[in-house]
């Protein structure tokens, strides 16, 4: 597949800035992402230009405004709609509420959010984290909501009856994870198949938390 390499080099960059918080200078993104500099001091105007990137007072670059103003418009409002029902189930279980969505055999976070009152001790899920779909509770919730097939592992069947998928240690050693299916309209021409969840450590209450993910994901469903 032949691909357009100045559009590949803005998103890496753009790829590169999100995962530096703290920001990132011109000339280490131009190093990271294999550009002379002149080239990554090009691309960045060009970014900048469309409020994809913008550089703080040091001159360290971040993400643009134009990031979340795309990002709302994703299967129109669904993170916006979903972000403050993924926080109540955060909030009433004290554990990462997330979403993620199917990407060819992959599943990917797509909003991560932890209590607002976070114990010391948590499970992460940051967004843009990917694994296969077969590999967690995530994915699993999202192969539960296809038809069946003879491909499908005991886990898929499994949460399929129950409508739900409860994991243990298949992504970071003594995690526990609580998935279950979204049913959005529109899955079946091109919308997203997603799943919502609760991501935390062992000694989590993962029976306790399935009526509550269930339950939030019949709700994002629902505004659909």
């Amino acid at each position: 597949m032949s691909t357009l390499q100045t559009l590949d080099r803005g998103i890496r960059a753009l790829e590169v800035v999100a995962a530096r918080p703290s920001g990132i200078s011109v000339a280490d993104l131009s190093a990271e992402i294999g550009v002379a500099r002149a080239i990554g001091y090009r691309l960045v105007a060009t970014l900048e230009e469309h409020r994809l990137l913008m550089r703080d007072t040091d001159g360290k670059l971040h993400l643009g405004a134009s990031i979340p103003a795309l990002a709302s418009q994703y299967w129109p409002g669904l993170l916006s709609l979903a972000t403050p029902i993924l926080q109540d189930l955060a909030d009433k279980t004290n554990a990462t509420a997330f979403m993620s969505v199917a990407e060819g055999d992959e599943a990917v976070a797509v909003l991560s959010l932890d209590p607002a009152v976070a114990s010391v001790l948590r499970v992460g899920y940051r967004v843009g984290s990917r694994h296969p779909l077969a590999l967690a509770a995530a994915g699993i919730a999202i192969l539960a909501a296809r038809a069946p097939s003879e491909a499908d592992t005991p886990e898929v069947v499994e949460a399929r009856r129950q409508g739900y998928c409860i994991t243990r240690g298949q992504l970071q050693a003594g995690a526990v994870g609580v998935a279950a299916p979204l049913r959005l309209a529109g899955t079946l021409h091109g919308g997203p198949e997603a799943s919502i969840g609760l991501v935390a450590l062992q000694d989590f209450d993962s029976e306790a938390a399935s009526d509550p993910v269930v339950e939030a994901a019949r709700k994002i469903s629902a505004t659909q």
